[in-house]
């Protein structure tokens, strides 16, 4: 998916302002200029979409620049894209081989019986909730 993000250019004095008008509160600044802001950005919007994925939210489609163009509130700002990869919207189930040594693995498996989840899913709990 691509977002567009409202950018406010920054000053020797204030940081780089952005918004992404799309997802309602999500904001980043950056004092290093424009590249910094967009990379900055591009980490507020995955943790943005984590979290309303996390809280069974819908995440909203992105719009259109020039739409968003029109928009008083942004008069002035610079307009950037902002690409995230469409795994992290995904709840397919991916089947993974991962290696362990096998000291680790009892541990997991006990930690995981003790849960009352099977390893798959405490290991995908352990993802979420940290």
């Amino acid at each position: 998916m691509k977002y567009p993000i409202a950018i406010e250019p920054g000053s020797s004095k204030t940081a780089w302002g952005v918004v992404v008008p799309d997802l309602p509160g999500c904001f980043s600044a950056a004092d290093g200029g424009i590249d910094e802001a967009i990379e900055k950005a591009k980490e507020a919007i995955e943790l943005w979409i984590e979290i309303a994925l996390d809280n069974a939210k819908d995440v909203p489609k992105p719009s259109l620049i020039t739409d968003l163009q029109k928009k008083k509130e942004f008069k002035g700002f610079i307009w950037a894209i902002v690409e995230i990869n469409p795994a992290l919207l995904s709840d397919d189930i991916e089947r993974v081989n991962i290696s362990l040594p096998k000291r680790v693995l009892a541990r997991l498996d006990a930690k995981a019986k003790s849960a009352g989840e099977n390893r798959s899913g405490y290991i995908a709990h352990m993802a979420i909730s940290t």
